[in-house]
């Protein structure tokens, strides 16, 4: 079962497969505006996200080492990864 969190930022729908986490943290070092880590050490959005620009959100999605991450553009095309 999927176990997937999304949320549109700065007009890109970005999902957290949290099934594929495994919490590295990377995510958390590019974008803390964006991501943390929850008590189970596994990718959540932050409560109160502050203003991140596409770029940092691309850095922190990129920084994923198994793929976790996913952002898609306005038309549903998936930009990463």
């Amino acid at each position: 079962m999927a176990d997937q969190h999304e949320r549109m930022i700065e007009g890109y729908r970005v999902v957290i497969d949290r099934n594929l986490c495994v919490g590295f943290g990377d995510c958390v070092q590019e974008g803390p505006q964006v991501f943390e880590l929850d008590e189970e050490n596994v990718a959540i959005f932050v409560d109160t996200p502050r203003p991140a620009s596409s770029q940092q959100l691309f850095l922190a999605c990129r920084a994923c080492p198994v793929d976790a991450l996913s952002v898609w553009d306005q038309n549903g095309r998936q930009m990463l990864p």
